[in-house]
């Protein structure tokens, strides 16, 4: 924790990589079936926990089902799947010690890294963080240093917004460009509603277990209806506090709130997909924590999601403030808009 509070805003780091078909599949009357997978899920568990102690964090709840890995962190999420790692961490840990250790790992299980992807907003303690977050220009430099010289696609951008305490910070890296069907939506929100951020509070000696506690707030917040089909791994922690992780088959989404007054601070991140009904997650989760200051970071193959962004959040009060379009050669396009409430 830093010394004026806990920073909230989280790093996120995604690793992809290549090999032997980690998926291990036949057929069945003309579909794919999944048989069983390997490829990443096979690093044991001792591993990963080394690789987190790396980054100051340790796993404090998990769960899986046939496609991946899901763990919630002292310090937020990790997701592993056969050929691919999400790992994202808040406060002041050293998410990009990650980087060395999991590519030595993965090519001890016969697998080459691909791709990387590095995302984090502003820092509300920036002076509290340590090596090699200091800078995003520490970061990028820390990256190069740590990557295989075949990512030959890079680039880093810091996107910016008219609202001062909310830029966006990328950096990526790749082999071969290969866009999906798929998107990635990250959510980040400040200045929660009071009211709201109080239900992320726990009464004292409760009696409950971090599990038992992350339950009840699920219900009182409403999150289970943000994605109502997942299976939910939640936890709160003492005294406040909260983190989840949903599991919706191949698809994973996660909630992690930094209550406290003063530096109030929820995140939602979710993949989906051109059908996928994208403006109703967002409204569930502005009504969840109506914040006062909202960013939304959509990346993707094309830029056509960012409209349903600003028709979704606009009629509950969140003017949009920005927006910022970016092409990057390994990821797509990264539109990145902000909002706040119109009484700002």
């Amino acid at each position: 924790m830093a010394v004026s509070g806990f920073e909230g805003f989280e790093k996120r780091l995604e690793l992809h990589f290549f090999g032997d078909d980690p998926t291990v599949m036949d057929q069945l009357d003309g579909h794919k079936k999944n048989k069983g997978l390997l490829g990443l899920r096979l690093l044991d568990f001792d591993s990963l926990q080394l690789v987190l102690r790396a980054v100051q964090c340790t796993v404090v709840s998990a769960v899986g089902n046939h496609y991946f890995d899901s763990y919630v962190l002292s310090e937020s999420s990790l997701f592993v799947y056969p050929g691919k790692i999400i790992i994202k961490t808040c406060g002041t840990t050293q998410l990009l010690k990650s980087v060395r250790p999991l590519i030595h790992h993965a090519r001890h299980l016969g697998l080459s890294l691909s791709s990387v992807r590095y995302t984090r907003g502003n820092f509300i303690f920036p002076e509290s963080q340590p090596f090699p977050h200091t800078s995003f220009k520490e970061e990028v430099v820390y990256l190069e240093d740590s990557l295989p010289k075949g990512l030959r696609f890079r680039k880093a951008s810091v996107m910016p917004s008219k609202t001062l305490t909310h830029s966006w910070h990328v950096f990526t890296a790749s082999t071969d460009i290969d866009l999906g069907d798929v998107f990635t939506i990250e959510i980040c929100m400040t200045e929660l509603d009071k009211a709201s951020a109080g239900k992320f509070f726990r009464r004292p000696a409760d009696g409950k277990s971090g599990d038992s506690a992350g339950k009840d707030m699920t219900e009182a917040t409403g999150i289970g209806s943000i994605s109502p089909s997942a299976l939910i791994c939640d936890f709160a922690f003492d005294p406040c506090g909260y983190s989840m992780n949903g599991i919706d088959g191949d698809r994973y989404s996660t909630i992690h709130v930094t209550p406290e007054d003063g530096y109030s601070y929820a995140s939602f991140e979710t993949v989906a997909s051109r059908g996928d009904d994208v403006a109703r997650v967002l409204k569930k989760v502005a009504q969840v924590f109506r914040p006062a200051t909202m960013s939304v970071s959509t990346t993707s193959a094309s830029r056509e999601v960012w409209g349903r962004v600003a028709s979704a959040l606009e009629p509950l009060g969140l003017k949009r403030r920005s927006c910022a379009v970016d092409e990057f050669p390994a990821t797509g396009t990264v539109v990145y808009q902000t909002f706040s409430n119109r009484r700002k």
